[in-house]
C-alpha cells in the first residue's frame, strides 16, 4: 500500500487509505485489486520529527501494519537513479514562486524531475548538467513568465536546446505552463511556442502539477 501526501499533520487516530501508485512507465493498478500485505509507506515532503514517526509507527502496528516512513533525502537518492520524466526551464527569478513549488509537487506525486536544486550538486559543469537533463528527460516543462521571456542567458539556451530537440525527434517535448504573459508576449518570443496548448499557473500549483503528472506518467507510444 502506497500513501503519497504533500503535508502530513498527525493526528490523534490514524487512517490509512490506499491510492494508485504512480510510477513511470507501470501499468496502473487500483488499490482494490492488489494484494495487501500488510506494508504501508508513507511518502512526504517535510520532516517530520522522530517522536512523531515513532507515534505513527507505533499507530500501524496497532492495526497490524508495517509502516515505512520516505522523505526528502529518499526522493533525492531514489532520483540520482531514476530518468527524469520531466526537466524544469525556469528563470532563475521565478524559482522560489514556482519552479521550487512544481518540482516539490511532481515528486510528491511520483514523478522524477530534473531540476537544478535537486539534480545539481557541487563541482558539476553547469552546461554539461543541463545538456544531460534535457536529453535525458522524457518531457520538458518550460515556466513561461515576463522573467523567463526577457532571459537572453541560460533560459534562451535552454530554450533553443529544448527546441532543437523537437525537431531531432518530430515529437512534442515542451510542456509550457504561463504566468503573467499573453499570447502575443510568447508569439513574439516564438510564434511556434504561443500555439501550444499551455497550463495558466494561475489555476493553482495542485491542479498543474496533478494535470501535468497525468502527461508526465503517461506510457511512452
Amino acid at each position: 500500500m502506497i500513501i503519497s501526501v504533500s503535508d502530513f499533520a498527525l493526528a490523534s487516530t490514524v487512517d490509512f487509505v490506499a491510492q494508485r501508485p504512480f510510477h513511470y512507465g507501470e501499468e496502473p493498478i487500483d488499490s482494490w485489486k492488489a494484494e495487501f500485505r500488510g506494508r504501508v509507506f508513507l511518502y512526504h515532503n517535510s520532516g517530520i520529527a522522530s517522536e512523531d514517526q515513532k507515534s505513527l509507527i507505533e499507530a500501524a502496528e496497532q492495526r497490524g501494519l508495517k509502516l515505512q516512513l520516505r522523505g526528502p533525502a529518499y526522493a533525492t537518492e531514489r532520483e540520482k537513479k531514476e530518468v527524469p520524466v520531466a526537466f524544469i526551464s525556469h528563470d532563475s527569478r521565478d524559482k522560489q514562486e514556482i519552479a521550487l513549488k512544481l518540482a516539490t509537487a511532481l515528486r510528491s506525486r511520483g514523478c522524477a524531475v530534473w531540476y537544478d536544486d535537486f539534480s545539481l550538486k557541487v563541482g558539476d559543469s553547469l552546461r554539461q548538467s543541463i545538456e544531460a537533463g534535457i536529453k535525458a528527460a522524457h518531457r520538458c516543462i518550460l515556466v513561461i513568465t515576463p522573467n523567463f521571456l526577457s532571459n537572453t542567458g541560460w533560459t534562451k539556451v535552454e530554450f533553443n536546446s529544448i527546441f532543437t530537440r523537437e525537431i531531432l525527434e518530430r515529437r512534442n517535448v515542451i510542456l509550457p505552463i504561463w504566468h503573467g504573459v499573453s499570447q502575443k508576449d510568447v508569439y513574439d518570443y516564438s510564434p511556434s511556442l504561443a500555439e501550444r496548448v499551455a497550463l495558466q499557473w494561475s489555476i493553482g500549483q495542485d491542479e498543474v502539477a496533478t494535470r501535468l503528472t497525468a502527461v508526465l506518467l503517461e506510457r511512452k507510444s
